[in-house]
């Protein structure tokens, strides 16, 4: 039974409907009912495997840039989970609910320009095709946190695949420092020089700039993928940042993915740092702005181990890395309609 089906006489502390704005009671996720846009300022490069009788490579590598709209809706913000804590004799048995804040999201992308190499003749598809839709719920556990685990990310993806990520939040003031992460895939000698790597290089020494013209546009280049979102902050005055970070890799965590994902390129890790950025510069209410910026990893395995370790040292197929990065803003009109 939904929270909202529920009777409400029967748990009064329960609220329901639209959150008021910066309700503290949504604790970390409080700023993020609403519908949030970028427009051509989302960038993604995946692996994937492809058949290419006239050359030795096995994939190709697409790179992406997108719009995308994020709206994120209060579902209900004292969920409850029961739980009791048997005690022996003459101590009496302790009721021990968590109590969860649950908010939905919809992930909608579309494309603005892909290229990938090698060229696969047309199947990076054109500009306006939807490439990503994503329903999902952010959780934040109010209490009987387990190891500081406060949050939670659940995602379900079209291809086939189903997402548990839990993590912490933190709030500190100014803005973030954007992890330098290593994009290459495991498993290959990591060499720009070495041939299978030969698309990396390609898009290292020239950026895939999508349909920005400006001349000091770097391009978003695959083995450097933390550059777009620090020169998105650039000359941006950022007052305070809440961070959500979350892996599936953490116990209980994890990725369910169907059979053929599974055999032919399972994705076996993700990771997402979200970054909520409150601006000195105000809204046209004298509110402050609101940005979010994201970095996600997800890993996906496909294809033997080239590196020439010995078998049963490590996993025997290679790793790839598919990166997702975006700088979105909150839209302040349509987010009057998601608080009471």
């Amino acid at each position: 039974m939904s929270a909202q089906s529920e009777d409400k006489t029967k748990y009064p502390w329960r609220k329901y409907g639209k959150p008021q704005k910066n309700d503290m009671e949504l604790g970390p996720l409080k700023l993020l009912p609403g519908l949030w846009k970028s427009e051509g300022r989302g960038w993604n490069m995946i692996a994937l495997p492809f058949s290419t009788a006239p050359s030795p490579l096995d994939y190709r590598l697409l790179l992406n840039q997108y719009n995308e709209q994020l709206e994120f809706k209060l579902v209900d913000d004292d969920v409850p989970n029961r739980g009791v804590d048997k005690n022996p004799p003459p101590t009496p048995t302790a009721q021990t609910d968590q109590l969860v804040v649950t908010i939905d999201y919809q992930q909608t992308i579309q494309q603005v320009a892909a290229v990938d190499s090698p060229d696969s003749g047309g199947l990076a598809g054109a500009p306006g095709l939807p490439i990503h839709h994503e329903p999902g719920l952010w959780l934040h556990m109010k209490n009987q946190v387990t190891d500081g685990l406060d949050i939670a990310r659940l995602a379900t993806i079209p291809h086939g695949d189903s997402v548990l990520a839990l993590g912490a939040s933190s709030v500190h003031d100014g803005t973030s420092c954007i992890p330098h992460v290593n994009t290459l895939p495991e498993g290959v000698t990591q060499d720009l020089n070495n041939p299978y790597l030969r698309p990396y290089k390609q898009f290292h020494d020239n950026p895939f700039k999508g349909t920005i013209n400006n001349p000091n546009f770097p391009g978003f280049d695959p083995t450097a993928t933390h550059v777009l979102l620090e020169l998105a902050n650039k000359g941006v005055e950022v007052v305070r940042t809440t961070t959500l970070s979350v892996d599936s890799t953490i116990p209980t965590g994890g990725i369910a993915n169907i059979p053929f994902i599974v055999r032919k390129a399972n994705a076996a890790s993700m990771k997402s740092i979200f970054w909520i950025q409150e601006l000195k510069e105000k809204d046209k209410y004298g509110e402050p702005k609101l940005r979010l910026q994201y970095f996600q990893l997800v890993m996906l395995d496909f294809f033997p181990r080239r590196d020439g370790l010995p078998p049963g040292c490590c996993p025997g197929l290679i790793r790839w890395p598919h990166v997702s990065i975006n700088t979105l803003e909150k839209d302040v009109e349509e987010g009057k309609k998601y608080y009471a």
